[in-house]
């Protein structure tokens, strides 16, 4: 069995319906101190985001997706999409996977 990070990330470009390749993703804590940086892979994926814990607390996940489309010569609403999310103690894994489109984006916490 793979080892997981504690946070885990992917990206779909649901326009295109694939994965949304060199996105950045950057996780900060609450005060928005950059904690880890990373890019999406070639399966929308940041398989490794992070230490391999972290405190009880509140964070933020942060994708670069106005770049991404920008990137593709594609107009975009959002600069970036921001999530703010809360680690509770005792929890082994965080995924947090973003659904996106040039003018819409959602999310969920993921397993």
């Amino acid at each position: 069995m793979s080892h997981k990070s504690f946070i885990t990330a992917h990206v779909l470009d649901s326009t295109i319906g694939k994965p949304a390749t060199g996105v950045e993703v950057v996780l900060a804590d609450a005060k928005g101190e950059e904690i880890a940086r990373a890019v999406t892979n070639e399966d929308g994926r940041v398989p490794e985001l992070g230490p391999q814990t972290l405190e009880a607390g509140e964070y933020r996940i942060t994708f670069g997706v106005g770049d991404y489309f920008a990137g593709q010569q594609k107009a975009s609403f959002y600069p970036r999409a921001t999530i703010e999310f809360t680690v509770e103690a005792g929890q082994e894994h965080y995924h947090i996977p973003l659904l996106l489109s040039p003018f819409a984006y959602s999310t969920y916490r993921g397993s």
